[in-house]
């Protein structure tokens, strides 16, 4: 089957931008075939695993079909657990974000009813719970069911194992005639169909048998962080694994672009793959990390298909895929041909749930580590320094540097412990930074500072803040200066990095640029 991308479907192009926005580019299969459907109005039976994002196959559709100026509840999704519940109505509303007036309200046991009941008073378009606690807002009559135009059955094979079985006929039984229904089970059992026999209208089946999923042999780790220090935690782990060769996979072409930019201005050698590139630049970029130029290719999915390079020695996933398969491919790019191989993903807040679902899925175990500390960073910089250190005493004839070192502990009257520590305090550099500018150019600068700095520095030299601030740049070491400066200048041939912030565009240095602007803004 081949894929189809979302803006070449029937969705709502509103809800095209959110899924976009959160990394989705291509339909799985179980999206394909059910999300037209649902469209349509058909009842479906999807057969299908965890982690093949069934989730936006019906969450999509579900969330186009609200009418927002019919403020009773139009659709409930029934999940097993609460944990299931809250996962769905965290995606449903992640869909429905440019939607106006979708709301979404997760009701489950454990949870305050009466502060459940006051939610439900007001406007409420989709009810996502579990099926003891709806019932239980039915007997109340907190939860009204004249205005349901559809029923999701999520994950119905593990509510019939959990007895639910009386109450989602009975939820089912309540609901108006008219009603779709989107029933989604791993497995087809007898009740299940006899379910659907009983409350579908010549329901669509679909069939998607999932493909052996083998995990390499390649040592997992998790780490739960806040959004805000991702890129932070991915240079700490770069810094403490000291990968020759790593590639970091983000959900949308923007965060790999905004990520590549970062970690070159941090001193890495990045180079970003998606699908915006031309077949000239990737193919560049793709050498560039072959013959070791880039050390760190950020990539989405749909670009690295294909991807063939044997010595990656770490993947990191910035972003969780949709997917249990994306990532099962993106670590399968590590490990191969007898080497070692390391994968690291992120996790922030309520993505442990799909941690524990790729654990289940692929029968695997993805450990939980710290964040390495800058003490342990440290500790990992000197060990892999006495390493090298140990390798050219083991390769090399150093008498006569030897002589040297003696004869300059002797004249210096210290210890030969401190002058290695001496030695390794000046390899390891506590105060300095070299930043890759591109072009075989690098920038020296004392840590902790940039040309921001230096701008809010001046402001406040003298006492004027950000808003008075006018800069003028055109390449990736000025990003820092247009992110501080409210009026960010780009100049006429300049690095598109800067395009998201830049104010306004003038003309090149050639060009009087700088006074055509100045002009502009009525400074001259």
């Amino acid at each position: 089957m081949e894929a189809i991308r979302y803006e070449n479907s029937e969705i709502d192009e509103r809800i095209i931008r959110a899924v976009t926005e959160i990394g989705y580019e291509e339909m799985t299969p179980i999206q394909q075939s059910a999300i037209p459907a649902l469209l349509e109005g058909r009842d479906i039976i999807g057969q299908a695993q965890t982690g093949t994002g069934k989730t936006a196959a019906f969450g999509i559709p579900l969330v186009q079909m609200i009418d927002p100026e019919d403020e009773r509840v139009q659709a409930i999704v029934l999940c097993p657990t609460r944990e299931l519940a809250i996962q769905a109505a965290d995606e449903l509303r992640r869909y429905a974000k440019y939607l106006p007036g979708v709301k979404v309200l997760p009701v489950y046991g454990g949870q305050d009813i009466e502060k459940q009941i006051r939610s439900l008073r007001g406007k409420v378009s989709i009810v996502v719970g579990t099926p003891g606690r709806v019932m239980d807002h039915m007997r109340r009559h907190t939860l009204k069911l004249e205005g349901i135009r559809m029923v999701v059955l999520d994950e119905a094979d593990e509510m019939l194992n959990m007895g639910f079985v009386e109450d989602i006929e009975t939820i089912l039984a309540g609901v108006p005639e008219n009603h779709q229904t989107a029933l989604f089970s791993a497995t087809m059992p007898d009740e299940i169909l006899r379910i659907t026999g009983r409350y579908q209208k010549d329901a669509q089946m679909i069939q998607i048998e999932r493909k052996e999923l083998t995990i390499p042999l390649v040592k997992q780790y998790y780490y739960e962080v806040q959004r805000q220090n991702k890129e932070e935690v991915v240079c700490r782990l770069l810094d403490y694994y000291n990968p020759k060769r790593s590639l970091i996979f983000c959900n949308t072409k923007h965060m790999a672009d905004v990520l590549c930019e970062n970690l070159k201005g941090r001193g890495y050698f990045a180079d970003a793959l998606h699908g915006d590139l031309s077949q000239m630049m990737r193919d560049k970029v793709m050498n560039s990390f072959r013959n070791g130029t880039t050390e760190i290719l950020i990539a989405t999915d749909v670009a690295a298909r294909g991807l063939d390079v044997d010595d990656v020695e770490a993947v990191f996933n910035f972003d969780i895929p949709q997917d249990v398969e994306y990532y099962v491919h993106r670590i399968g790019r590590t490990g191969r041909a007898g080497r070692k191989g390391r994968s690291f993903t992120l996790v922030v807040g309520r993505e442990i749930y799909r941690i524990r679902d790729i654990e289940r899925i692929c029968n695997t175990q993805i450990k939980p580590r710290m964040v390495p500390s800058v003490a342990d960073i440290t500790q990992a910089k000197a060990s892999q320094i006495f390493d090298q250190v140990m390798e050219v005493i083991s390769n090399n004839d150093l008498s006569s540097l030897q002589k040297k070192v003696e004869d300059k502990i002797e004249e210096e009257n210290i210890t030969a412990m401190e002058l290695c520590a001496g030695f390794l305090k000046l390899h390891l550099g506590d105060d300095m930074e070299a930043l890759d500018r591109g072009g075989k150019a690098y920038e020296v600068i004392q840590k902790g500072f940039s040309k921001a700095t230096a701008c809010q520095f001046i402001m406040e030299r003298y006492d004027m803040d950000a808003s008075h601030a006018y800069v003028f740049g055109d390449s990736s070491n000025d990003l820092a200066m247009f992110e501080y400066a409210e009026h960010a200048i780009a100049m006429g041939r300049h690095d598109s990095v800067l395009d998201p912030y830049a104010e306004f565009v003038t003309k090149t240095v050639e060009n009087d640029g700088i006074a055509y602007a100045m002009k502009h803004y009525g400074l001259i």
